[in-house]
């Protein structure tokens, strides 16, 4: 079995997820850091990019929602306003 460009791409995004998630538990970020939404984004996309080319149709849902939360998260974070 040979890894395409593609299948690279996606294993740098399930890294990025789960170097993410591993750094939620351990402290290091926080969900309500932009950081954690734009790691998840990127993740999420790299993934996508992959299953463009090998298509899995569950996993297209996992990862388009996952990458709208992220979105979403992000969204958030630019609209609140400063305090003070």
């Amino acid at each position: 079995m040979g890894f395409a460009w593609y299948d690279i791409l996606g294993t740098i995004g399930v890294a990025v997820i789960i170097l993410t998630y591993a750094f939620l538990q351990v402290g290091r970020i926080r969900s309500e850091q932009v950081l954690y939404s734009i790691l998840n984004a990127i993740g999420a996309s790299l993934i996508l990019v992959s299953l463009y080319f090998d298509f899995n149709f569950p996993s297209v849902v996992v990862e388009a929602f996952w990458l709208l939360i992220s979105i979403f998260g992000i969204g958030k974070y630019v609209r609140q306003k400063p305090d003070g």
